[in-house]
């Protein structure tokens, strides 16, 4: 959430000055790539569906443990479904524009998120735990399958072009005008949503586990290579691209997602290092109003008021100062409701 809500901005205005092949790398790195590939700025949307998962079996566990019947818990689900479902219209889907011709039903990484949160939780609710691994390697053979030998017309089968994939062409099928016109697929690609939440099942389900903390540390770094290294041989076949979720996108991503959670766990939990930590806290612990605010404020606008006019004498490093303006403005409005415990979840 820190690089959605500012801190990429912060990163890439803080480099871009220097105008070296190192700024350039990381400013690249910054921004998703055009289709087949990987770089650091498409791994934040598989970590929240990641994360999704990985607080599932504690979530879930807890409220079974008190005694709230599964139908109690299907309700939840449900509601959680439709609140983020509706929030994701209205952060990408021009809910709130009240005009049928720009509506889109499907478009954002809540959506997303609510799509494979429900269907992981299907399966985590009804299967065991050797059923739930086997299930999920299914959901990334199937799609793969359905990809490969599914004919797409005009296309035929196996292609894997913006234009031509499977995916896209199911999702304009169903969705017609209400598409949202990109080469990202979402009713398909569900499949493979519920894959990475599945990942995060998973890793949720070992740091409950009675391991010492650097067992846990070990086996996450461990199953998080084996991941990556599953994913890159499948690239071979079955390209990583995320703008359609592939499987091999799903491995990839899912063992990022991994080796990143077993790195945190020890330097927080293992080795106690918490303090440097508070300003993610901050932002995490409302995560959902943090999304969802430049729905609703101009923070760039605000940064420009505030700061425009020493414009004329920060040179090159004026879009540094409006960015950490802009990030600092929302980070204090999430520190407000931190301190006065506030918290807004779904």
């Amino acid at each position: 959430m820190f690089w959605i809500i500012g801190g990429g901005a912060v990163v890439e205005n803080g480099v871009k000055p220097f105008d070296s092949p190192i700024s350039a790398w990381i400013q690249n790195q910054l921004r998703h790539v055009p289709w087949e590939g990987f770089h650091f700025e498409d791994l934040i949307m598989p970590l929240f569906l990641f994360l999704v998962g990985m607080v599932m079996p504690f979530s879930f566990d807890k409220r079974l443990a008190e005694g709230t019947s599964k139908l109690k818990l299907y309700r939840h689900i449900l509601l959680r479904v439709i609140l983020l479902w509706i929030l994701g219209m209205i952060k990408q889907g021009h809910l709130l524009q009240f005009n049928l011709d720009t509506l889109k039903l499907y478009s954002n990484t809540l959506q997303a998120i609510a799509s494979g949160y429900l269907i992981a939780a299907i399966i985590v609710l009804h299967c065991k735990s050797r059923l739930q691994v086997g299930i999920c390697a299914g959901l990334m053979l199937g799609y793969w399958a359905l990809l490969a030998w599914v004919p797409v017309p005009g296309f035929g089968a196996g292609n894997l072009t913006p234009e031509g994939n499977l995916a896209i062409y199911i999702d304009k099928l169903l969705l017609g005008r209400f598409q949202d016109g990109t080469p990202y697929t979402w009713i398909l690609s569900s499949m493979t949503f519920a894959a990475t939440v599945l990942l995060g099942v998973f890793s949720g389900r070992f740091l409950k586990s009675t391991a010492s903390g650097l067992s846990k540390f070990a086996g996450l770094m461990i199953a998080g290579l084996a991941c990556l290294l599953a994913g890159w041989l499948w690239s071979g076949w079955f390209p990583n691209i995320k703008h359609i979720w592939t499987s091999s996108f799903v491995l990839i991503s899912g063992g990022m997602c991994m080796m990143l959670l077993g790195l945190f766990y020890l330097v927080i939990d293992v080795w106690g290092r918490r303090k440097w930590a508070y300003g993610f806290v901050v932002i995490g612990s409302n995560a959902i109003v943090a999304y969802m605010a430049d729905s609703v404020f101009n923070f760039w606008g605000i940064a420009d008021r505030l700061v425009g006019g020493l414009d004329r004498w920060t040179g090159d490093w004026t879009g540094l100062v409006h960015a950490l303006v802009a990030f600092g403005v929302l980070w204090l409005g999430l520190w407000y409701l931190y301190r006065n415990r506030t918290f807004v979840k779904i």
